[in-house]
């Protein structure tokens, strides 16, 4: 099989036209796992870059955050183009080449000399990564149909394992070789998982469309329905973002020490990977709405917690925060082909990450502007209102959905 290869059919979508068995579907899902863990990690593996880069080019923190929003804001905009690559070529083709143009970002940032060729590699990686989230979930949803929301909760936990590993990996590579070197390293796995994408990833069928179609119309108002999911989760990541932006000063202010604010960090980000994984379960036995309600406000009474209680109280209750910031969301991925006929999957998981993305960009700077006119503890409160500010948004999403 030629690695851009795709086959053109009568509708005018190519290599997607084969009703999926229950070992196709399996491997979807996990080849779309993959895909997510590595796009997720190139995303993440700037922060272990950017002192290096500093030190080697010697950057100021203003050309580095310029580094940071070119990956992030190509990978934002260009969404919404890649599902409609999507439709014309297909999404094996598609998202192979994505992953292979991610890769190829990284080994160009290992010959770039100055702070242009930086920017121009990113670029590319970051072009190639805005293929990985609408594809890759709306290949998961449309192959398990209405039993979407499970594989896909594994879906999203797969991409805080990248987050975790890359970064990692990265940071220890460049202890014992070049960073340039380090970087060929890792690009080199992305090609190898571009290449299986390319070989392995089977047909993602849209002849189910006229199945699940009908149960993704079930709902009233299914446009208004996406709306509000859409506010919910541009909400939800603004508390998130935010609070983690203070989370790290709130615990200084309790006396932690500097290892142990590390600690601290990973037990909030560990708890987040449990909470991916385990609410978008339970979103799929309880419902929706009740499992928004409860992380919301478990995640607002948390917040309020952490601020007033003292140091040791605060770090036991920083995984269960986690689980609380980082649960919400996989409810919510799991319900977009809820609210969409099956043929704007895609389209409906790029304007949903679209949205979350600018939102986790926006929100630190809009709360970051709100600590310095009323302090630290006032903004982390005010991320904690946001919180609650998602009920009535959820009370009036209830009526759309299927399940709720």
């Amino acid at each position: 099989m030629s690695f851009f290869s795709f086959s053109s059919s009568t509708t005018g979508v190519p290599d997607e036209s084969v009703q999926p068995n229950s070992g196709s579907r399996a491997r979807v899902l996990w080849l779309s796992c993959m895909a997510h863990a590595l796009h997720d990690g190139y995303t993440d593996m700037i922060y272990a870059l950017l002192p290096v880069w500093q030190a080697d080019f010697g950057l100021t923190y203003g050309a580095l955050a310029i580094l940071r929003g070119i990956y992030a804001g190509t990978m934002a905009t260009l969404q919404l183009p890649a599902g409609r690559l999507a439709r014309r070529f297909g999404t094996r083709a598609t998202l192979a080449f994505g992953t292979f143009l991610a890769a190829l970002g990284y080994a160009v940032a290992g010959f770039s000399g100055t702070l242009l060729g930086l920017c121009a590699a990113l670029a590319i990686s970051g072009t190639g990564s805005s293929t990985q989230h609408p594809l890759a979930s709306g290949a998961v949803s449309r192959v398990y149909g209405r039993n979407a929301r499970a594989p896909l909760s594994v879906y999203n936990f797969s991409g805080d394992l990248g987050k975790s590993a890359l970064p990692a990996a990265i940071s220890l590579l460049i202890t014992i070789m070049p960073w340039r070197h380090a970087l060929w390293a890792v690009s080199t796995v992305g090609v190898l998982v571009a290449a299986v994408i390319a070989l392995f990833l089977p047909s993602v069928p849209r002849a189910v469309a006229s199945i699940e179609e009908r149960f993704s119309q079930s709902g009233s108002g299914s446009r208004s329905g996406f709306s509000l999911l859409f506010t919910i989760g541009v909400l939800d990541t603004a508390v998130r973002m935010g609070l983690l932006t203070f989370l790290p000063f709130l615990l200084k202010a309790k006396g932690i020490s500097q290892p142990m604010m590390g600690t601290a960090l990973a037990l909030v980000f560990i708890g987040g990977a449990a909470g991916k994984f385990v609410c978008g379960w339970i979103g799929a036995r309880v419902g929706v709405i009740g499992t928004v309600l409860a992380t919301e406000s478990g995640t607002a009474a948390l917040i309020l917690a952490v601020i007033y209680l003292p140091l040791a109280p605060a770090m036991i209750l920083l995984p269960l925060l986690g689980v609380m910031l980082n649960g919400t969301s996989s409810v919510l991925y799991g319900t977009v082909p809820e609210l969409t006929s099956v043929e704007r999957t895609e389209r409906a998981f790029a304007l949903f990450y679209t949205g979350t993305i600018a939102s986790g960009a926006l929100s630190p700077i809009v709360y970051g502007f709100l600590g310095d006119q009323i302090g630290v503890h006032g903004a982390t409160i005010a991320t904690a209102l946001t919180a609650s500010a998602i009920f009535p948004v959820a009370l009036v999403l209830r009526p759309h959905l299927h399940t709720t």
